[in-house]
């Protein structure tokens, strides 16, 4: 069985690369502003899903200045949608670092790389690679699959890492190491995909152990993941005759971090729904709707009930909170569990069509 090369790989890459909104035409010097970024919005993301975001992001803040400058609320109000919020707030203070620090120029090097907040290995190895040019090792979950595929690596992910990222320096070029990268990533997004890998047209199938014993849909091994248990809570969609809608920013820090939402109760797994009155805003006579809203987090899944009500337009809102007109809610950063309780209980709040 013949070794895989580099070059059969960047002589495929050549030929198929992706045109992506934050990927450098060949011969071009790449951006680190918008690197960075797409490999911060791709964490836990698609590349379909992230590009319509990218490019508004790119659009709104064009430069890491205008980033860091901006105040957080608008960062976070750019990202809503994307989920994993706490990526947008690192993605915040990093602008902030590199204009710091850095005097607005990102640093070439991994090491200096993940001294900036909200930067780990892969992304460190990905921008000093695609960004740099440098011999930079970036694995992603593309680049696990396709390394484990080739050499048949029977150790689970994640434990095989270490030795996944030996074999890519191995194979690593001198010459185009960021197009070495970025073909490493297109390889596995299009032809070795987890299911139906397309065998046939890629450039190491001669090489790759998997195709050969017949097991690469088997690959990467993976450890089972712990099912998380079922939070509780009680979600309060709260409209004044306006039609604004009250709502509050959640603390800084922890999950959602900085983000809107309409006034809950805390989310646990031994919530009593029997006592979500005196979790309320207002004592109002708060109607229940009979459907909860559920939502899967990376490490618990949520079911809020959801209890609607109505108030004059002239109240005013609870200390810490505030009424958004309907007209402003798109500009709320309201992540997706949200979303999806402001529908629930507008829909609840509308009076019903008047007969013909």
């Amino acid at each position: 069985m013949t070794a895989p090369a580099a070059t059969d790989l960047l002589a495929w890459y050549d030929r198929h690369r992706r045109a992506l909104p934050w990927r450098a035409e060949a011969g071009e010097r790449p951006d680190p502003y918008r690197v960075w970024a797409s490999e911060i919005m791709l964490q836990q993301t698609t590349v379909t899903a992230v590009k319509p975001y990218f490019e508004r992001f790119m659009a709104r803040f064009p430069s890491v200045r205008h980033l860091a400058e901006a105040p957080s609320e608008e960062v976070m109000q750019a990202w809503a949608g994307l989920g994993y919020y706490s990526r947008a707030r690192n993605l915040h203070a990093c602008a902030q670092a590199v204009m710091e620090r850095h005097d607005g120029r990102f640093p070439d090097t991994e090491d200096a790389l993940r001294a900036l907040p909200g930067i780990g290995a892969y992304t460190a190895g990905a921008v000093a690679a695609i960004a740099f040019d440098r011999p930079s090792a970036a694995v992603d979950g593309n680049v696990e699959r396709v390394m484990t595929r080739l050499f048949a690596i029977e150790e689970a992910v994640p434990g095989a890492r270490p030795l996944i990222r030996e074999k890519v320096l191995a194979l690593l070029p001198k010459d185009r190491p960021g197009d070495f990268a970025q073909a490493l990533m297109d390889l596995g997004a299009t032809i070795c995909t987890p299911r139906n890998p397309a065998c046939g047209l890629c450039p190491w199938r001669e090489p790759c152990v998997a195709r050969a014993e017949g097991t690469q849909e088997s690959f990467p091994r993976k450890t089972p993941k712990k099912a998380g248990v079922t939070r509780y809570g009680a979600a309060f969609v709260l409209a004044r005759a306006d039609g604004a809608i009250l709502l509050r920013t959640r603390p800084a820090k922890g999950l959602l971090g900085g983000m809107a939402e309409v006034p809950t109760s805390e989310w646990r797994a031994d919530y009593e729904l029997d006592g979500a009155a005196q979790d309320a805003p207002l004592p109002l006579r708060w109607r229940r709707l009979p459907e909860p809203v559920r939502h899967v987090f990376t490490h618990f899944p949520l079911e809020l009930s959801v209890l609607v009500g109505s108030v004059p337009t002239a109240t005013e809102p609870p200390p810490g909170m505030r009424f958004t007109a309907p007209t402003r809610l798109a500009e709320e950063p309201l992540p997706s569990v949200m979303l999806k309780v402001v529908e629930a209980g507008l829909k609840a709040l509308r009076p019903p069509p008047s007969a013909p």
